[in-house]
């Protein structure tokens, strides 16, 4: 299952990992958001222990959601080293998340 990361844990689980992080900051009422929460969740099973796949609801997180400039969502950020190396914006298909993974991890 896909780690909820918050405002109080993203230092330690994302930018203070040693792997590859994939953010996904959705929304309850975003209905792109609610339609890759099934690929995320499918993806964070496929990856357990090689890379850290996590969900922040950026009505509960304002500050991680400003501190990377979220201003549509879906947006998925991969995170490697503490630093943001790939980025994806709205609903995509499975292939292309795997894509960044791979190229990433």
């Amino acid at each position: 299952m896909a780690l909820e990361l918050t405002d109080a844990n993203f230092k330690t689980e994302v930018l203070d990992s040693d792997k590859l992080s994939v953010v996904d900051f959705w929304a309850e009422w975003c209905g792109p958001c609610r339609a890759i929460g099934p690929v995320i969740e499918e993806l964070a099973k496929e990856y357990d222990g090689k890379v850290k796949i996590g969900k922040v609801n950026v009505d509960n997180n304002p500050q991680v959601s400003m501190n990377y400039g979220i201003t549509s969502i879906p947006a998925i950020l991969f995170v490697k080293g503490g630093v943001v190396v790939d980025k994806l914006v709205g609903a995509q298909p499975k292939a292309n998340f795997v894509k960044k993974i791979e190229a990433h991890k």
